[in-house]
């Protein structure tokens, strides 16, 4: 349990940010790395930002599924969730043709976000997959980054970003598996893997 007293409050207080959007240089962060986590660190950072007030927006491209961060984020806390994915693998020598429809659909939608200056914070779930893919061109995934509106935080999640996002972005934060439960035979579970 956290308790703040008067003295504790005013030493959290004076660590708000006080700057508003109009100074405010929003973050192009890429989470990425063969270890599991990376969604969970970008919505780690939607929790942050609700915190502060912002209005955050997810797009999880190539997940279908219904997650419990989602339905939290969504039904509890009012952030704004789209998906645009199967519930099926996608096999990225021969991509389903819903897979490419799909990822530009979410594309699409993630551009009406930049443009409508609305939020302050972008979450690209397995951005880095779909280029990684070729679902979507990567040039035209860093156009989307390079017009957001100057305070806008975006982050791209998932394994194997390509090497022209490493190179754009601010941060870059690499999840490393060192060991994993499924190679000890325990399968995916609701609270751990979704």
């Amino acid at each position: 349990m956290v308790e703040n007293s008067a003295t504790d409050d005013a030493t959290v207080g004076s660590a708000l940010p006080t700057e508003g959007r109009e100074t405010r240089r929003g973050i192009f962060l890429v989470i990425t790395g063969n270890g599991k986590g990376k969604t969970t660190s970008g919505f780690g950072t939607v929790v942050r930002a609700l915190g502060h007030g912002f209005r955050v927006a997810v797009i999880q491209f190539m997940k279908g599924r219904i997650y419990g961060e989602l339905l939290v984020l969504r039904d509890r806390l009012g952030v704004d969730v789209y998906q645009y994915g199967r519930n099926a693998f996608v096999d990225p020598k021969q991509p389903d043709p819903r897979d490419l429809e799909l990822a530009r659909a979410g594309l699409d939608k993630a551009w009406e976000i930049v443009r409508g200056g609305q939020h302050d914070l972008l979450i690209l779930d397995e951005i880095n997959v779909v280029a990684d893919f070729r679902l979507l061109p990567v040039a035209e995934v860093l156009d989307l980054v390079n017009a957001r509106p100057r305070w806008m935080d975006v982050i791209a999640t998932g394994r194997n970003a390509p090497p022209e996002f490493v190179e754009r972005a601010d941060t870059v934060s690499e999840v490393r598996d060192i060991k994993h439960h499924y190679r000890q035979g325990i399968e995916s579970r609701a609270g751990m893997e979704y």
